[in-house]
């Protein structure tokens, strides 16, 4: 057995709930980094079928998820598609149904918003059932609380919560946030990782402030 978690497993655990995405996700337009997780009591190997809708490769929308995210079971992405044409008189998709409507009518793919890609950063926590819209960018190390829409951008290390999502606050502080995003732990190898997990996982900021200065000094000089 390896020292260290495999990021090619489907389930990384005993418990059978929590499966590693990358591993089971076939869409194209579809990119999940390691070690982000859903976790699922039900189905979690089927997220993409239940958990990113509308998701037509064709349309040319992304979604983009970096690593060591953690998603709660019920998180759902709306992908473009699931809008309307709302630049005209009706917003009936009449295209859709074939026949005479579809003669008269451009195609439905070629009528829709173009809202962007969802891309979502590292060590994100998305909260039970929360809804994550075409668009947004969700910056590294941000939560967002159960059960809220988020319809417009995160920054970096802040909690939103809400319907639509709002700000409730800021994790750190500004230097800290700087560190971090500096520091990139997300990208570092495995057995470097292990070594930095104690200052990962102490609530001394303080004390993980000076750890990551100094790595950070270390690298500079080598």
């Amino acid at each position: 057995m390896s020292r260290y978690p495999d990021p090619n497993q489907v389930f990384p655990n005993e418990y059978g709930t929590t499966c590693f995405l990358k591993n089971v996700i076939t869409a194209p337009n579809i990119t999940v980094g390691d070690y982000t997780y859903y976790d699922d009591a039900q189905a979690p190997t089927d997220f993409e079928k239940n958990n990113v809708l509308f998701n037509w490769p064709e349309f040319g929308a992304q979604l983009v998820i970096g690593k060591f995210c953690s998603i709660a079971s019920g998180v759902q992405f709306l992908m473009g598609p699931a809008n309307h044409r709302i630049s005209s008189v009706s917003t009936y998709p009449f295209h859709v149904f074939g026949g005479a409507w579809a003669q008269q009518t451009p195609p439905h793919l070629d009528q829709l918003p173009r809202k962007g890609d969802i891309v979502v950063g590292n060590d994100v926590w998305l909260g039970r059932d929360s809804l994550i819209l075409p668009g947004v960018t969700i910056g590294d190390g941000a939560i967002v609380a159960a059960r809220s829409v988020v319809t417009r951008d995160v920054a970096p290390y802040t909690v939103v919560g809400g319907d639509p999502a709002r700000f409730l606050k800021q994790r750190f502080d500004n230097e800290l946030i700087q560190l971090l995003e500096e520091v990139r732990w997300w990208d570092l190898p495995p057995e470097e990782l292990a070594e930095l997990l104690p200052v990962l996982c102490d609530p001394d900021l303080e004390a993980a402030r000076q750890s990551l200065t100094a790595l950070l000094a270390r690298r500079a000089s080598t």
